[in-house]
């Protein structure tokens, strides 16, 4: 893979970074490459094609998945694929009704998935006390979060987009009975996944200054105020482009959590992985 610097290259990385913060640049390049291209070029797609994905896709993309790391090799993530359309179209309905679940040609619902470990457990005899704590638990939502964006880097390397789909938890016990989930595995979120529709072409967000979210030795919670408040309005124009209200970052991400409410049915959390078999202790 090229890291060449050249004048052209240097320019594009510059371009992409600005894009992504939607400020200028002003920190030194490192070499640069494709990979790098790809990473910032990310953006939540919507809108997709009706055109189906290549054959081996769905391989490809879970040998990327495989290859995340994964705590101790315990590889507490499974993920179960939905292309049929009236599944598709029922999970959609328990995820907020979002329209891209239907349109997208591949549906995946990713799992932390503690029921593998405790079968291979009763297989041998051994004690699995320790699957019933919030730390395991932790391991498999992040091992899935892990393995989950593998497979979005490689998917995006192959022309195709993506969006996480977050609701996929408004009603969690019912996703699990619709995939026939057994005791102990938690659907963590959803991903769309194929190629975006270019009549509605999805823009690149601008994220978080830097100085907001990296702190060098210690946290440094009162450099943050500014950083803030220069990304509301980076934020605010962008949404304003976007045809959407010139909210900013603030009011808009203090809205999702303002009331009980405001969590779609997520408030009740605990009940449901109660009821799906994790103890939690």
């Amino acid at each position: 893979m090229s890291t060449a610097t050249s004048p052209e290259t240097s320019a594009a990385a510059q371009r992409a970074l600005e894009t992504r913060y939607g400020t200028p640049w002003s920190a030194p390049l490192p070499a640069w490459n494709e990979t790098l291209d790809s990473l910032l070029a990310h953006r939540s797609v919507r809108n997709y094609a009706d055109k189906p994905l290549p054959a081996g896709t769905l391989e490809t993309l879970i040998a990327a998945a495989q290859s995340a790391s994964t705590s101790s090799n315990l590889q507490t993530w499974s993920v179960v694929a939905i292309e049929n359309p009236e599944r598709k179209a029922r999970l959609a309905t328990l995820a907020a009704n979002q329209s891209q679940i239907r349109e997208a040609p591949l549906f995946l619902v990713w799992l932390a998935d503690l029921n593998r470990l405790e079968a291979a457990a009763g297989r041998t005899g051994a004690s699995a006390e320790g699957l019933h704590y919030l730390e395991t638990l932790l391991v498999g939502v992040i091992d899935a979060a892990l393995a989950a964006q593998n497979a979005v880097v490689a998917l995006e390397s192959l022309g195709m987009s993506a969006v996480y789909i977050g609701a996929i938890r408004n009603q969690p016990e019912q996703v699990a009975a619709e995939l026939g989930l057994p005791p102990r595995v938690l659907p963590v979120f959803g991903l769309c996944v194929g190629y975006a529709d270019e009549s509605h072409p999805a823009q690149i967000k601008p994220r978080l200054p830097q100085p907001v979210v990296l702190h060098r030795e210690q946290y440094d919670a009162p450099s943050q105020e500014d950083g803030i408040a220069q990304y509301d309005e980076v934020i605010g124009e962008f949404q304003t482009a976007q045809g959407q209200s010139a909210a900013g970052w603030t009011s808009r991400s203090l809205a999702r959590w303002r009331s009980r409410e405001s969590l779609h049915g997520r408030d009740r959390l605990r009940d449901a992985l109660n009821a799906l078999g994790f103890e939690l202790r």
